[in-house]
Formats: structure tokens, C-alpha cells, sequence
């Protein structure tokens, strides 16, 4: 592992009466101007830039009006979770009549607005279709909801393929010809923009004339759960979004079920960060749609029964428990099938196997081995009829999409459908392509990356002065963000006298440390670590990238360094 310094611009903007240490953290995070850092609502982007927003206002204008039975199609993930919760309280709150949701099993259906989950939607009898964070591919599922009868709209963030579907309407931040200037919303986001442009049309047709206008800012902690979750880059207006709606748990307003999750994992509401949206909420919420149904996930967040939400938070929970353990067994058998392999014989591109491995599972295992190995990686499952699906993720400077573009360009029959992002993607193909696939993906990561780039690099926001490791330094960092993808928390680095080191849980471990000139002693944690290495008491100093934290422990506050990497020096 690498650790270099993150590039500063040469010139620092003026971001007003900041301390240096922040001006210098937000600039290397591309900040430009004090207005960037203004987290208030009135920041947003005003939504009338989104491509198709007036046609789908049209759609639900007239479906308010007549009392139209709307049914909200979603994914299988927290984005499309919290989308789905946030689609259908909306439009309650807005005054719709009829209002439910239909996410598919992702063992029975796949993703997305397929013909066959239109056929499921039918038995509903839908007057109008809405798909959130999905719906911008499904060319065939949405002719299929035409031919029906049904108005369909569209509202999706992922890319677009050459064709877009014949939707009555689509709002998708990435379409063609959209001037949106974020790219980056998250599904959950592009659903409450809906809702903002709908409440604004309800408003001026005089529809809370004589009651009070609804107020949807209360659905903010999911959209910032959700598109903290989906881990979309924070730019700007994101981190509004999410800012807003940590704002809102912290003071104790979040939906029971979001609250119900904190309490089953210990966590207090009051100290929420941006981080443990992606690492403690998030992935409760996709344990249900990775093993079983996420519609136990959207009734946890529907919910206004605090004891029912407990309830399902703690089947949650327990989901999660059941998905590590899966995990862990897959990853095992992964890094088996890789450790007889020379490191210069390994593809620049992994793709791995086996016919026992758990759909849901297969993206967290691409992500673990891809931080492992640094490399684009995809890990296949086996999903019946001969096919495969594969859930891919990448690393910095290759577009996995587009990768898979390239690919299905080259060889027309190999793969059968694919889809995503630059960071993450999803595809399907038959078993038996398999090895053509593995050689071809490969090929094309070789086109792309070089060798260099297949090493682990940390970017570090330098080094700590010894009278900066104090309390308030780790709480003004706590609170300048959200920080999160393409805005990421603080990293420093440094050299350490190692004093004490023991592990905790099976692979943590907890070290007493002194800073270089021995002048100040602190508390650390590194998570994950490697157990043939540590604990080893012949090593005294090492070297640490770490972020500065605030540990709490029988009400006392101390500092605490959040280890990301550990090695001897």
C-alpha cells in the first residue's frame, strides 16, 4: 500500500474565516467558493433543470385528480428501498389516494421493470406506473406496461443504453439532453426532486389554499440514507441532501424505523455521521434484499409503529448476522482459488466463480476482493437456466460500465444483459461463457490500466502537528462534512511509537501509540486486520494512515485514531 499526498490546488480558495487546516481539506476536495459549504434547502438546484420534470408533474397532477391507483416499482437495495418509502409517503403526504409499492425478488425477477414484473403489477389493477431508481433500461418491461394500458414514468439515475424506453414520462439526471448540473443524485434523490416539482404545481393549481402545505423535508433522512448507502458522489448538492437529513436524526425527527435500526445497533441517533449511514444503517436495510425481500426493508421504514419497527429492525439485524457469515465463507473460498496464483500471472481483471455462491451476496464479495487485490473485479453466482449474474466492482480510472460496453461490442452473443455505474456494475450471461467472458474482461482491463495502477494507493491530507491530536480538532472534523464518495473524510498519516497492541473481536486491533517525539499518547483501531501479521510485540514503531475521531466511553470523550492502514516501520 501506497500513502500519498492528495494534490492541492495551487492557489487555496477563500472559504471565508476558516482555520488553514479546513480551507486546506476542503480545497483538495475540489471547493471552490464559500457558497459550496452553505448546507441550507434554498442551495438545492432548482429541480425545473431536470429533463422530462413537467411530464412527469402532468402524470401526477391528473392521477392526484383522479384519484388514479399509483403503484411505485423499485430495486432491491437501500437506494430502492428508501426510494420506494420515500415515493409512497410522498405522494400520500400530497394527497394521492391510492398508493402502493412492488419491489421484485431479486432470485425470481432480476432487476428492473421487467415483462414479467409488469404481469405481477396487473393483478394490482395500476392506473400509473412509477419506477424509482430503476426503469431507465427496461426498453421491454415498460412497452409491456403501454401495451397494458398503463401510464408509465420513469425516474432513475443509473446510465441510459442506446435505446430509452416509450415512457409517458422520464427523469433521470444522466439521460440525454439533461442539464441538470448533478449527475450524482441517487435514485432516493431523484424521487423527492419529483416530489418538490409536484408540491410546487399542487401549490400554484391552489390545492393548500384552505389546509397546510405538506412538508416532504421530512422525508430527508431517508434521502440521505439512501444516497449515502448507494454511495454516489457527494458533490455539492448531495451533500445538502444528506447534510439535511443527518440534521433531522441527530435532533431525534427520523422515521421509527431508522431510529429502530440505531437501537439495534448501539448506535446513539445524537452522533450520527455520514459514515455510519454506509456502514451501519445501510447495510441492514440491504441484508433484506440480499437474502430474502426487501419488502420487510420498506415496511421498516414505512412504518409509524415504533414497536413494530423494532421488530423488523431486529429481523434485519439478524439478516445482517446471517449475510456476514455468508460472506465470510465466500471469501474464503475465494482467496483460495487465488493463492497458488503468482502475483504476475494474475489477471489485471479478477472475474471468480462458483456455483455455490449467494447472488445477493456476490457485490460485497466483489468489493472485498477488489480492495484486496486492486483490481476490477466480478463475482459470479449461479442463477438458474444455465445463466450466471455477476456483480462487479472497480477501482479508480476505469469505468467498469463502459468496460462491459466494450466488451458486448467485441464479442455480441457473450453477454446477455448488463448495466451500472463507473464504479459498480451488474450483468448476466451463460454459464458457459463464462471463460470466454474472464479473458475478454481481462483483456480490456490490460487495455486500459497499466501496472502502477493496480497498486494500493491512500491519499493523505499529511501529517498531524502533536498539539492538533485534541478533542476539538476531531469534533470540528466530525462536523465539516457529510463526508462520503468523491468527498472523503480527513485521512492524515504518520509515524508512531507503538506502545501497547492487542486484538479484540477476531481481527481488530486496538494499540496504545506515542506520537514520533514521545510527547503524547493515544488510542487507535484498525479494523480488519491481517492476524499473521498482528499482534507481533518485536515491532515498536510502525506507520499509520488514520482519520482523527471522537471515542466515547461511559460518557468521556477522547481522541481516538480510526486506523485505515498499519505497517512496521
Amino acid at each position: 500500500m501506497r500513502i500519498d499526498p492528495r494534490p492541492l490546488p495551487a492557489v487555496l480558495p477563500f472559504l471565508g474565516e476558516l482555520p488553514p487546516l479546513l480551507t486546506r481539506l476542503y480545497a483538495a476536495r475540489g471547493v471552490q467558493s464559500e457558497a459550496e459549504l452553505d448546507k441550507s434547502l434554498a442551495r438545492l438546484i432548482p429541480y425545473q433543470q431536470l429533463k422530462g420534470i413537467d411530464a412527469a408533474v402532468d402524470l401526477l397532477v391528473t392521477a392526484l385528480e383522479q384519484r388514479q391507483r399509483i403503484l411505485i416499482v423499485g430495486d432491491f437495495d437501500a437506494d430502492g428501498a428508501t426510494a420506494s418509502t420515500v415515493g409512497t409517503l410522498g405522494l400520500r403526504l400530497l394527497g394521492a389516494a391510492h398508493v402502493d409499492y412492488l419491489v421484485p425478488n431479486r432470485f425470481e425477477y432480476g432487476y428492473g421493470l421487467t415483462p414479467e414484473i409488469v404481469a405481477v403489477a396487473l393483478q394490482r389493477q395500476p392506473q400509473l406506473l412509477i419506477t424509482v431508481d430503476n426503469g431507465i433500461s427496461s426498453v421491454e418491461g415498460v412497452a409491456a406496461a403501454k401495451a397494458a394500458g398503463l401510464k408509465v414514468l420513469v425516474t432513475d439515475h443509473h446510465l441510459p443504453g442506446d435505446e430509452l424506453p416509450a415512457a409517458d414520462a422520464i427523469v433521470n439526471p444522466n439521460q440525454p439532453g439533461c442539464e441538470f448540473p448533478s449527475k450524482a443524485l441517487a435514485g432516493v434523490g431523484v424521487i423527492f426532486y419529483v416530489l418538490m416539482a409536484l408540491r410546487a404545481r399542487l401549490r400554484s393549481l391552489g390545492w393548500y389554499e384552505n389546509k397546510p402545505q405538506p412538508n416532504i423535508g421530512e422525508l430527508l433522512d431517508l434521502v440521505a440514507l439512501g444516497s449515502v448507502a448507494d454511495v454516489v458522489p457527494l458533490d455539492a448538492n448531495n451533500r445538502i441532501l444528506v447534510y439535511q437529513g443527518l440534521e433531522r436524526i441527530r435532533a431525534g425527527r427520523a422515521r421509527p424505523g431508522i431510529k429502530a435500526i440505531l437501537e439495534v445497533a448501539k448506535r446513539d441517533h445524537a452522533r450520527i455521521t455520514s459514515t455510519d449511514l454506509g456502514f451501519i444503517l445501510g447495510p441492514r436495510l440491504n441484508a433484506a434484499g440480499r437474502l430474502d425481500d426487501m419488502s420487510l426493508g420498506i415496511e421498516c421504514l414505512l412504518t409509524t409503529d415504533f414497536a413494530a419497527a423494532r421488530e423488523m429492525a431486529a429481523q434485519l439485524d439478524g439478516m445482517n448476522q446471517d449475510r456476514k457469515s455468508i460472506e465470510q465463507g465466500m471469501q474464503r473460498e475465494a482467496l483460495a482459488q487465488l493463492k497458488d496464483l503468482p502475483v504476475e500471472s494474475m489477471p489485471y481483471g479478477l472475474c471468480l466463480f462458483d456455483p455455490e455462491w449467494h447472488q445477493g451476496v456476490i457485490g460485497i464479495l466483489a468489493s472485498r476482493m477488489k480492495e484486496r487485490y486492486f483490481r476490477p473485479t466480478i463475482a459470479f453466482a449461479d442463477a438458474g437456466d444455465g445463466l450466471l449474474k455477476g456483480s462487479g466492482r472497480s477501482v479508480p480510472g476505469f469505468h467498469i460500465r463502459d468496460a462491459l460496453a466494450v466488451v458486448a461490442s467485441q464479442h455480441p452473443t457473450l453477454i446477455a444483459k448488463y448495466g451500472g455505474h463507473a464504479m459498480a456494475a451488474g450483468l448476466t450471461l451463460p454459464e458457459a461463457n463464462f471463460p470466454l467472458f474472464a479473458e475478454a474482461f481481462d483483456a480490456e482491463v490490460r487495455r486500459q490500466l497499466r501496472e502502477e495502477d493496480l497498486t494500493g494507493r491512500l491519499l493523505s491530507d499529511g501529517t498531524l502537528a502533536v498539539e492538533e491530536f485534541h478533542l476539538e480538532l476531531a469534533r470540528a472534523l466530525r462536523n465539516a462534512g457529510p463526508w462520503g464518495q468523491h468527498f472523503p473524510e480527513p485521512l492524515f498519516h504518520g509515524v508512531f511509537q507503538l506502545v501497547e497492541q492487542r486484538v479484540v473481536g477476531e481481527r481488530h486491533l486496538k494499540v496504545v501509540l506515542k506520537s514520533e517525539c514521545g510527547s503524547v499518547k493515544l488510542d487507535g483501531i484498525a479494523f480488519g486486520i491481517d492476524r499473521e501479521i498482528w499482534p507481533n510485540p518485536t515491532i515498536r514503531w510502525v506507520e499509520l494512515a488514520y482519520k482523527l475521531d471522537v471515542n466515547e466511553f461511559r460518557g468521556q470523550e477522547t481522541v481516538q485514531l480510526m486506523i485505515a492502514h498499519i505497517e512496521p516501520r
